[in-house]
Formats: structure tokens, sequence, C-alpha cells
């Protein structure tokens, strides 16, 4: 009979989730933690310090590669749906449901019943965990929101029980890399007053338009990212190209206050050189493809979409309905956007596809395609109803 006091951890590597290891143990009575890293494109050496401190601290560790997952299920559905919540790109949201799935396969592996997080109660992952922890009725534990703990006790703890973490009380920020979007809080960033110091940026060098501009070309298919500069790439592999291109051009950041599900307002500060460039040459792409009413129509769709993501709401079915209208919009969505990179800036300077609702032999001013004759017909009845009111009340 598998043993109660057993708990799969939501494992990062970090000091939230490395501190929660011994807190399992001291404080909820786990005898054994199993700590669970799923790799959704974090630096390689952020994934080999998170398995050293994991096999160091917890009684059995897995890592879980599912970056090509990340990128097909999570990522491109994103792409598609112009993901974006109030100017953030939502890499962290997009991720934890994901995250949180592989760590409820590992527990049923292995009979456990309890799943853990190291969220706090001031912010959105613990929402987006357990939308999907809760959903197996197994127990959910969250150290940090259960014993209120703060940054600065956190890492006094840590180092009280020989965890060798970076952060530290000048240095505080709480940072979140994967392959879409990297996010840095926490310390003075807290202050929206406060100007970020440049040692927090790591995927962006100053947009200070030292470097010359750059042509770059992406080529969609239904939607979907599947060629750079005329060479077909698979999609872990475009983006991480893309993030070094773009962010040598000081490309994809983002310094906001962000409005989280709870209410609060927070401040946050992402870099995301790939995911700028990539939505921004695809929404463009859309502006040539789909009729006017599906703009509209797929602008509330989006908007309803990026919020869903933003709660972690992936297994609402509302969601389910919207990524149906968002597909079939997107089956047209395939041609090439040519995109300029300068100084911070990701720039559509070029577009083509073969599904183009874009005639330019009719739109040319040199067209004898058309009658120019024609439109008065449909001018005398513009603004109507305007018109004929502005004569009876004047």
């Amino acid at each position: 009979m598998t043993d109660k006091a057993e708990v799969a951890l939501a494992y990062s590597g970090g000091l939230d989730t490395s501190v929660c290891i011994p807190l399992l143990r001291e404080r909820y009575g786990m005898k054994r933690v199993v700590t669970v890293l799923v790799d959704v494109g974090q630096p390689p050496e952020d994934i080999e310090r998170g398995n050293r401190r994991a096999e160091k601290l917890s009684d059995e560790h897995y890592i879980i590669d599912a970056k090509d997952e990340f990128v097909r299920d999570y990522i491109f559905p994103l792409i598609k749906a112009n993901g974006s919540y109030e100017g953030y790109v939502l890499g962290t949201a997009i991720a934890r449901p994901l995250i949180a799935r592989k760590v409820v396969d590992v527990a049923r592996k292995l009979g456990i019943n309890a799943l853990a997080h190291g969220c706090t109660g001031r912010g959105n992952d613990q929402l987006r965990f357990e939308a999907v922890f809760r959903a197996t009725g197994m127990r959910v534990i969250a150290p940090m929101r259960d014993l209120d703990l703060s940054r600065e006790w956190e890492i006094d703890y840590a180092r009280e029980h020989g965890i060798d973490v970076q952060v530290s009380k000048k240095r505080p920020w709480s940072i979140d890399e994967n392959l879409w979007s990297r996010s840095i809080e926490g310390g003075m960033l807290e202050d929206p007053f406060f100007e970020p110091p440049e040692e927090i940026y790591a995927w962006t060098r100053t947009p200070d338009g030292s470097v010359p501009p750059e042509i770059v070309e992406i080529e969609f298919e239904r939607g979907v990212p599947v060629s750079l500069n005329n060479e077909r790439l698979d999609g872990v592999e475009l983006i991480r190209r893309l993030n070094l291109i773009a962010g040598k051009h000081g490309i994809g950041r983002t310094d906001m206050i962000e409005d989280r599900v709870l209410g609060l307002k927070a401040r946050e500060n992402y870099e995301h050189p790939a995911a700028t460039v990539l939505l921004t040459a695809h929404r463009d792409l859309e502006q040539l493809v789909l009729s006017r009413a599906e703009l509209r129509f797929k602008a509330s769709v989006d908007e309803a979409w990026a919020e869903m993501a933003y709660m972690g709401l992936l297994d609402d079915p509302l969601f389910a309905d919207l990524n149906a209208f968002i597909d079939q919009a997107n089956s047209r969505v395939n041609g090439v956007v040519r995109m300029k990179l300068f100084c911070g800036n990701a720039m559509p300077v070029g577009r083509r596809s073969p599904d183009a609702l874009y005639s330019q032999e009719m739109v040319s001013f040199d067209s004898q395609t058309l009658s120019q004759r024609d439109a008065e017909g449909f001018a005398k009845y513009h603004g109507f109803q305007a018109r004929l009111l502005r004569r009876r009340s004047g």
C-alpha cells in the first residue's frame, strides 16, 4: 500500500521550489518528496543546476523533455491566436498547464496522491497549476502560500539548510525562462517608478541603434511558422534562432503594469525577441488574407483566448471552442512576411500569400479594371442616415 505521506513537486531548481523540499518534510510530514523538472526550453545550465539540487535534496527526481510538445501544442496555437494579454506574450502563463500535466502524469505513475507547487498567494501561477491539479482530486499543497512566506525569509532558510541558490537580498530577482519568453520580477522592480537596471536582461542588448538593420523572412503555413530566411526548421530551432537574431537588435523588451487574475496590479518585466517578431509577422499576414469581418470577429476571439490562457483555463470547454474558430481562420494564413529588425523594432516591410485578398490591379491608381464612376452610386448612400438626421434637426 502506498504511503500517503508522499508528494510530487513541480520543481524548477530555483529558490522557491528548492525551499519547498525541506518544508514539505518539516511542516507537512512528507516522508517522500518526488521532484519533477519539465524542460520547456530553459537554459541547459539551469536544467543541470536544477537536476543537481534535486538529486541532493529530494528523494526521487524526474526530468521530462517537453520542448517539442510545448512548441507544437502550446506556442503554435498561441501564435495563431495572436496571443497577448495586455501586451504580455504569455510565456510563463502558457507553460504552466503543460508543466502541471507532466507532474500529474508522474504522480499517477508512482501512485502518489499529493501534488505541490512553489507559487505564492499573490500571483497567477498558483491558479494555473491548480486548475490542473485540482481536477485530479489529489491533495494540493502550496507551502509558500500556506505558510505566508516572504522572499527574504526564504533566502535565510535556504542558507540555514545548505541550499545553494543564486539570488541574494541585493539581487533578489525572480526569473522564469522558457523557449518563448523570460520574465524578471522582484526586489526594486516592484517599484513601478524604478528604472530596471541593464543587468536584469539576458536575451536582448540595449536598443541603441549600434547594430545595423537586418531583414528576415518568415514563412507561415496554416498560421504556423515553418521557415526562417528560406530554411525550413522545426519549431524549437526556429524560435531559438530568432531569439538570437532579434535579441541582438534589442527587440522584445516589455516593462508593464499588469492586471493579475486576483485583481492586483503588478509591475512586470519580460524579454521575448522571437515572440515579438513572430506575433507581429503573423498578425500582418492575417491582415492580407482574412476578410474585414473575419478580422473584426477574430480580434474579440483572440482577446478571449489570451485571457483564458493567462488564467490557465486551458481545460475550459470555451477554450476548445475558441481554438476551433482560430484554427479555421488560420487555414488560409499561408505566405511569407519580410520583417525589418532595427533598434528595438520589428517592422513588417513586405508580405505575400497565395491566399491574399488583395488585388494590385484593382487597387492601383492606374487600374482600368474597375470604372471609378461605379463608386458614385455607393457614395450617394454612404452616410445617408446622418445626413437625413441633420436635415430634420437643423
